[in-house]
């Protein structure tokens, strides 16, 4: 087994590539933006026991998640937020969001998340107007799948 040696340097850390709201794609990762809450919606979440923690004394409190519609001046998105991330999606707050995904919803829409990869932090509010007649998640996908063409 090889071992590598430490050169003692420190990788330099990459400037972030800030996307815009429109450019959000079915099933891509790694996006940086600056969203502005247009509005959040506390969703109500049934508790399900976790089977792993049945034994133990105390049950696993529910998950809060929130269905927020964010955007920047090129459209709005739908983005999901769960637990202590429901606390910074207030109404009007500018929030930046590192590492987000697209998931798709029920197999159709899009949805923005930021899941343990991410971040999420409030910063001064942005100068930007949204535009709030281009909503993403409105957009409906169907998967298709494409035959093999035996290449």
């Amino acid at each position: 087994m090889a071992t590598a040696k430490a050169t003692g340097q420190v990788n330099a850390k990459r400037k972030p590539v800030f996307v815009k709201v429109e450019d959000l794609k079915p099933g891509t990762t790694g996006h940086t933006l600056i969203v502005k809450v247009v509005e959040a919606t506390p969703v109500k979440t049934s508790f399900r026991p976790n089977r792993s923690r049945t034994l133990l004394s105390r049950p696993a409190p529910p998950a809060r998640i929130s269905e927020c519609v964010v955007g920047g001046e090129t459209g709005t998105i739908i983005f999901t937020a769960r637990n202590e991330q429901v606390d910074l999606m207030t109404k009007g707050a500018t929030v930046i969001l590192r590492n987000s995904q697209i998931v798709m919803f029920k197999r159709s829409t899009m949805r923005l998340v930021v899941d343990k990869w991410g971040r999420m932090e409030v910063t001064e509010p942005a100068k930007f107007e949204v535009r709030e007649d281009n909503n993403l998640s409105l957009v409906e996908y169907e998967l298709v799948t494409v035959p093999d063409q035996g290449l």
